[in-house]
């Protein structure tokens, strides 16, 4: 089915399935239809199985599920809310998403779901297993026109595709990384230019121009033999083995040579060139584009060269460095990269970035570069603009036209009239007049990817236009260029990579357009060039690149990208004083700011200028946790006037290189005050799960532009935490519980000062380390346990050593530690770290006697009315928006988190109703002794008893702040930051 059948399709499935819905009637109809008619599966009754039983404490059957994508399908009807619980068998309250997860344990390993898809007529939520506790994503029948793609997954046709494209472009990169080394081997100084050579030259000020041209020649040579291989078997050189052909016949020490002819050919006009040329070389096309000239490369090593082995003197067009070549390398470029590889399938997008592993590792994390996935591109471009230029494609096609509309012949056959045809026309042209600038392009997958978006775009538009009509001229046929994406990257062997990116998927466009009109479109020579600046994006006028190119740089629509992602803790000098010049000395805690932070301010400055512009980057999550969130947001909002768009939480940001770059990110489109501040905000909480807001704030939350500052006393009128014991002793007071008992065995007195150490780890999973604190002990007792006095007076020479003076100070009194926390009577633990798998934080309590470390937080004589309300899903909730994170892992800070919670004020009964179930949680627990918290509160092992108290719990609590039970999580921190703005005037 082409993209439109499929988009009527799914429209009149979405009309007939309007309002209708029971589970038990309904489900194997609604299924089917779905499968055969939207999503185009033929034999539609052998795709998916019904009513499957399962084994899971009852017989239980599942409604639906495709053997071939592996997804599971739980089935509701129209009344019933997939975000709600419902009443199970055994009392306790599951959402269907939950209930389909123990339908999952009783299925063979063969059989476990990589989705899982709850529906209700009304809707569907697909959740990935791959991320089972993150959120799902979210399509609704009444959207199902536009939205239908994002249901591919459930035949998987879209997704093989894609899967083939991925390991040819991943095969491709690893190739050119074999050629990289050999070629490196060959060079006179490769030993001393390999890159981990090169860092330790940088590092002793020994890197000579020549051992850099060498490198860089390194570079080009291989995105010019890239270029060579495809566009042999992507039909732009006479055959298919056009290249290998002309290298095969010649000894290894002949290919050097042969390899500066072809170049030099192919940067010469046909009319240009000698006319006794060998017709092996003649037969080459005129490529351009400067991909095989002078301007990719410094004249200054011309003459750095002499006569080469074979006799030859270099041609003078060429200025990069080729050395000699094996037979060994020979045969790996002709056998293994021409003849066995078909380079015309590999997608340039994801090419691009595992092109740029052949850099140095060392480089690439030192540069913060991270490479790309498609799927996360979209994340980006789709909502900034890609999903309003289709909505607005499909009400084109799809808008009413006067009856008396006119229609030619050719509109007939194009199936479009000619009101139609008119607009089609100008919406072609306003995709070729926008602009679109990636200030850390790297590898340039963004750009490379934004323009296949728009050039599909294109050609659907061509589609419609000319569809089977004779088209007479080719001239004008295609508006969208690669000269429209702009670009500014670090490294100069990426630029020269995002420029060949480009190129490729201007063939593949050009190709596709092609079939569209029927007649063959000649390719080369390359009429248009990105304009890719190499430089430091944080040092350059992005006011000032158009003067490099037709588009003046204020005319930016768009300007996208992922820039680099470096810590504040981590940059090097230069990227600090990278920070320092971006945002100026009066700028408060600039210290504390990660890298990524520049970008956001410098596409501020843009938009002072032109505040049409928008924006998105990828980042860190940092940013919109803790501390960073007021330095960094605060004055842009209210002295810039930026506001965001839409936005991603926190996900994790995968790569499609074999060595995969984990990163733990955001995504926030934003634009000035008079760009866009009334259009429609969207938060994605995961997957594309979308939740329409009227203003996103700093930390991702439909919610008024507060800012919650470090606070050193809780808010409200609760107990005062802090952080449990800090011993700084080298480890010599710790031990594991087999040391502790050899230590013991030797030294029978030390037993009475031996404690159970617990630190968030061991609190979670209840395996207590064991620390020996001598701060009771007698001075007479401690010089009578000779092994406990050579631990103190270790700790004693351990922090005299320190370069810290205060921890020199403390050598004094060895036998305490640096920070001591120790409550008498039972009091509540709160792990300082947590995985966000867990929808609560397990907290607990502690008696005296029990030590706890500073990686947990400590309230002193804790009621059940504070337990209660900590671990509640409100409580939950405000962590979840305001803690930091480490990886996706929750960390909860004191001055943050709990100090800045609001409190509720209950009544009596209603304090008195959250003391039951608080104590009801520990009871639940109570009944599982041989299971730790980490077992408790897995999702899917967590006990029926358990969760019922938690439900019991939240609504308790909810309750006392005057929350509807039927509050999402959303609603409730909205609810949460009024209070917060209330009881601190912040933000009127």
């Amino acid at each position: 089915m082409t993209n439109i059948q499929q988009q009527k399709a799914a429209a009149q499935f979405a009309q007939d399935w309007a309002g209708k819905g029971y589970e038990k009637g309904d489900t194997q109809r609604f299924w089917l239809e779905l499968l055969q008619k939207v999503l185009g599966v033929q034999d539609v009754f052998k795709f998916i199985e019904f009513e499957d039983q399962v084994l899971v404490e009852n017989t239980n059957f599942m409604d639906g599920y495709i053997p071939t994508t592996k997804v599971l399908i739980e089935q509701k009807s129209i009344e019933k809310e997939l975000g709600k619980p419902i009443v199970q068998s055994d009392g306790s309250l599951l959402n269907p998403f939950q209930q389909a997860k123990k339908y999952i344990v009783g299925l063979p390993v063969s059989k476990h779901p990589r989705w899982v898809v709850t529906c209700n007529f009304r809707e569907f939520w697909a959740y990935d297993m791959e991320q089972p506790n993150g959120e799902p994503q979210k399509i609704l029948l009444k959207d199902l026109e536009k939205d239908y793609y994002r249901l591919q997954f459930l035949v998987d046709e879209s997704n093989d595709h894609l899967r083939r494209e991925m390991e040819v472009s991943v095969k491709a990169g690893n190739l050119v990384g074999i050629i990289y080394d050999k070629l490196l081997e060959q060079y006179e100084l490769g030993a001393r230019t390999s890159p981990s050579a090169s860092k330790q030259n940088d590092d002793a000020g020994e890197t000579t121009a020549l051992q850099a041209e060498i490198l860089r020649s390194l570079n080009i040579l291989c995105v010019r033999l890239v270029f060579c291989l495809y566009a042999e078997d992507a039909g732009l050189f006479p055959s298919k083995t056009s290249f290998h052909d002309y290298l095969s016949p010649l000894p290894p020490q002949k290919v050097r040579r042969a390899l500066i002819d072809l170049f030099e050919v192919l940067d010469t006009p046909i009319a240009e060139r000698d006319p006794y040329l060998d017709p092996d070389l003649a037969a080459f096309p005129y490529v351009n584009g400067g991909l095989f000239g002078t301007r990719t490369s410094s004249p200054a090593i011309s003459n750095t060269q002499s006569n080469n082995a074979d006799g030859d003197v270099r041609a003078p067009s060429d200025h990069v460095i080729i050395p000699q070549f094996t037979d060994e390398l020979k045969q790996l470029i002709l056998d293994k990269a021409s003849a066995d590889f078909d380079w015309s399938e590999i997608s340039p997008t994801i090419f691009g970035a595992v092109f740029e592993s052949t850099l140095n590792p060392e480089t690439r994390r030192s540069g913060g570069m991270h490479y790309t996935s498609i799927e996360n591109i979209h994340k980006v471009i789709d909502p900034l603009f890609l999903d309003d230029l289709r909505s607005e494609f499909a009400e084109i096609l799809g808008a009413r036209t006067s009856p008396s509309a006119s229609k030619t012949a050719d509109n007939v056959r194009a199936g479009t009239t000619a009101l139609q045809r008119q607009r089609l026309a100008a919406f072609q042209d306003k995709l070729a007049s926008l602009t679109f600038f990636d200030p850390a392009c790297g590898s340039g997958n963004f750009l490379t990817e934004t323009y296949l978006s728009l050039r599909r775009l294109e050609n659907e538009v061509i589609q419609a236009m000319y569809g089977g009509a004779n088209i007479l001229t080719f001239d004008t046929l295609i508006k969208v260029h690669i000269s429209q994406f702009h670009g500014i990257e670090i490294n100069d062997f990426a630029c020269t990579v995002a420029k060949t990116a480009l190129w490729i998927a201007e063939n593949q466009m050009m190709q596709q357009t092609s079939m569209i009109a029927g007649k063959p479109m000649d390719f080369l020579p390359l009429k248009t060039n990105a304009n890719i600046v190499e430089g430091n994006a944080l040092r350059m006028d992005w006011g000032r690149l158009g003067a490099r190119s037709s588009s003046p740089a204020s005319s930016f629509d768009y300007i996208i990208g992922n820039p680099p992602f470096v810590g504040a803790r981590w940059m090097s000098k230069e990227q600090k004083q990278d920070v320092i010049d971006i945002f100026g000395a009066k700028w408060s805690g600039v210290g504390d700011l990660d890298y990524v932070c520049c970008w956001y301010k410098k596409a501020a400055d843009m938009m002072k200028t032109n505040s049409f512009i928008k924006a998105a980057f990828v980042s860190t999550n940092s940013i919109t946790q803790g501390e960073q969130v007021a330095i960094l947001w605060k004055p842009l909002f209210e002295e810039y006037g930026i506001h965001f768009d839409f936005a991603y939480r926190t996900f994790r940001w995968d790569s499609e290189a074999d060595i995969k770059a984990h990163v733990h990110c955001v995504i926030i489109g934003f634009s000035s005050y008079n760009a866009s501040y009334e259009s429609k905000k969207k938060i994605y909480l995961s997957d594309n799960q979308v939740i329409s807001a009227s203003n996103i704030n700093g930390y991702l939350v439909d919610a008024p532009d507060v800012w919650i500052e470090s606070r050193n006393k809780p808010l409200c009128n609760a107990p005062e935490i802090g952080i449990g014991n800090k011993p700084i002793d080298g480890g010599n007071y710790l031990f594991s519980k087999e040391e502790m008992l050899e230590f013991i065995e030797k030294e029978p007195k030390s037993a009475a000062y031996f404690h159970p150490f617990y630190g968030a780890y061991e609190f979670i999973n209840q395996k207590p380390r064991y620390c020996l604190y001598l701060g009771n002990c007698s001075p007479a007792e401690l010089r009578s346990m000779p092994l406990s006095y050579e631990r103190v007076m270790n700790v004693r020479e351990y922090r005299l050593q320190s370069p810290s003076a205060g921890t020199r100070k403390i050598a004094d009194t060895p036998t305490h530690f640096h920070v001591e926390n120790m409550p008498k009577g039972s009091y509540i633990v709160i792990p300082q770290v947590s995985s966000q798998r867990r929808r609560y934080i397990p907290m607990g309590y502690m008696d005296d006697g029990v030590l706890c470390s500073d990686k947990v937080r400590i309230m002193s004589e804790g009621q059940l009315y504070h337990f209660g309300i900590l671990e509640s899903n409100v409580h939950m909730a405000w962590m979840r928006t305001i803690c930091c994170r480490l990886k996706s892992d929750y960390s909860y800070t004191i001055n943050d988190v709990y100090n800045n919670f609001p409190w509720c004020q209950p009544t009596e009964e209603q304090k008195a109703r959250i003391e039951q179930t608080a104590q009801a949680i520990l009871d639940a627990r109570a009944l599982y002794p041989d299971s730790s918290l980490a077992d408790l509160y897995d999702e899917v092992t967590m006990p029926p008893e358990l969760r019922k108290a938690h439900q019991e719990n939240d609504r308790a609590v909810m309750a006392a702040y005057g929350f509807s039970p039927k509050m999402t999580e959303s609603e409730c921190v909205a609810e949460l930051f009024r209070m917060y703005q209330e009881m601190t005037g912040a933000g009127k």
